[in-house]
């Protein structure tokens, strides 16, 4: 194989950004797998360079330059973005590569403007695509495995692509790290409801970890894995032999199931600082919290005690929801979170409201039949911006009257100042203010009032969120453009259509 030029780009951002909460947090969201492909394409022998995308770089100038190939990871919120660089670099000679959430919910959407859209990736993934290094004329293909590879280089082999990008952090610099694939959870709506759940390799942590101790005083590791701790004792066992308890801060993504008191126990000997729940629905969706035979208010309040409960050994929890679910009905799943705000107030709530990413998940499809996804663009679809599923049992102005009244409940002055007494320790207050009052909090009370306003004033803009109309009203393309800046120019013509039924065109396709 001839040696070749390689860049990798990892977008976090979907185009420039100045928020506070942007500067602070994003390089801290970097992800996993572009590390891994630059590591798999350098271990073959090629010239890599990789960035990570904040929205605070010159991304001209940040670019890598005269190369042969290059991947692009990107969520969907991105993936206008992303759709952007692949045809600036397709017109400069380079073959372009997707990988990441969108290729896998939006594949045959991504092969219109990429050569290749990877799903499932292997190293032998990779190979094949630099194997095969030509362009795609007419349209890209698509590769995937048949499952997730069943191991991943580690941090000190990533380590040169890791850490430029934690330099990028001003204050907190988290390693991201992963232990776990997939899920053993079932969960209709999540992308990795169908995924078989394998543990990685328990030694591979141990090594990451005794790494880390080189690097940092105390190292702050961000857990990846979907639900973290399935495997708890193997995994603490892991952790608590590499050095003594507390070498280490830990944020992770847990159930209420695997949280008991036990367990908290034996996190919060291990120096985890932050869990990150899903709750999702008082009606439904229990699984995960241990609460599928409760709804309602017994539902609210058990979960609440639980949370209060966590707080005595995490010092900072979010608790995950989904606004809008089918399960829910009139005031009082909104009402019933406000109580939980009020009864949990350490907590900081995490709002969503219900999006279908393509194919995602099997509940999509449902969706789809029932001709309730709208065709929002791409860069909307991050679970606040829009909402591309027609409620079932709201009409839009009550949905974001009931949206807006939970959101400004949440972020009240009230609300902060018991937020603020709550919690302990300097970082949990600052973080907790500071979420509140910029793009997660304040920032989007503004944009949910003015989606509200135009869906009174303007007939247009009402009928695309009926359905009744495709055209995209203007408030959403001017969204784009100044969001994109300088790549606006570079967006392929119709990129910002879509067609939000595809999963379910494929999957009558294959029935017929």
């Amino acid at each position: 194989m001839a040696k070749l030029k390689i860049g990798v780009i990892d977008l976090v951002s979907k185009g420039p950004t100045k928020t506070m909460w942007a500067r602070i947090m994003h390089a801290n969201l970097a992800s996993i797998m572009p590390t891994v492909v630059a590591t798999w394409c350098e271990q073959e022998g090629h010239d890599v360079q990789m960035i990570c995308y904040t929205g605070f770089e010159d991304l001209g100038k940040e670019l890598p330059r005269d190369v042969d190939v290059v991947f692009i990871c990107s969520f969907t919120q991105s993936a206008l973005l992303a759709y952007a660089l692949s045809n600036y670099f397709r017109k400069k000679g380079a073959v372009t590569v997707l990988g990441g959430p969108h290729a896998r919910c939006y594949p045959d959407d991504a092969v219109l403007y990429f050569d290749y859209v990877l799903g499932f990736t292997h190293k032998s993934t990779i190979m094949q695509v630099l194997d095969n290094c030509v362009s795609q004329k007419d349209m890209g293909k698509y590769i995937t495995e048949k499952k997730q590879p069943s191991n991943l280089p580690g941090v000190e082999a990533r380590w040169k692509f890791i850490e430029p990008t934690l330099k990028k952090a001003p204050f907190i610099k988290g390693v991201p790290m992963i232990g776990s694939l997939g899920c053993p959870y079932t969960c209709a709506f999540c992308i990795d409801s169908t995924v078989p759940y394998q543990s990685l390799d328990f030694e591979s942590m141990k090594n990451d970890l005794r790494f880390l101790l080189t690097k940092f005083k105390r190292p702050l590791v961000v857990w990846h894995d979907p639900n973290f701790g399935i495997k708890f004792n193997e995994t603490l066992d892991a952790i608590s032999s590499v050095a003594h308890p507390k070498s280490f801060r830990f944020i992770a993504e847990s159930s209420l199931s695997i949280l008991t008191e036990e367990h908290l126990a034996a996190f919060q000997q291990n120096g985890f600082e932050a869990m990150l729940p899903g709750i999702e629905s008082w009606y439904d969706l229990g699984n995960k919290s241990r609460t599928s035979h409760f709804a309602g208010e017994e539902k609210m309040n058990r979960i609440s005690e639980h949370v209060n409960m966590v707080f005595k050994y995490i010092p900072y929890v979010q608790t995950n929801f989904v606004l809008g679910l089918d399960c829910d009905e009139g005031s009082e799943p909104f009402e019933l979170t406000k109580r939980f705000v009020d009864k949990s107030p350490a907590a900081f709530p995490g709002y969503s409201l219900l999006s279908a990413f393509g194919e995602a998940a099997p509940l999509n499809l449902g969706y789809q039949r029932e001709n309730r996804v709208l065709p929002f663009p791409f860069m909307f679809l991050n679970n606040h911006l829009a909402m591309n599923i027609k409620p079932k049992n709201y009409e839009w102005i009550d949905f974001y009257d009931k949206v807006i009244d939970l959101t400004c409940y949440t972020f009240s002055n009230k609300a902060i100042y018991n937020r603020f007494m709550a919690t302990r320790g300097f970082t949990t207050k600052w973080m907790n203010v500071m979420r509140a009052v910029s793009s997660e909090g304040y920032g989007r009370i503004k944009f949910f009032r003015q989606v509200r306003q135009h869906l009174i004033e303007d007939q247009n803009f009402r009928d695309y969120f009926e359905g009744e109309s495709t055209q995209l009203p203007s408030f959403y393309t001017d969204i784009i453009k100044n969001t994109l800046g300088y790549w606006w120019q570079w967006l392929p013509k119709g990129a910002i259509a879509h067609d939000q039924n595809a999963y379910l065109h494929k999957t009558l396709k294959k029935v017929a």
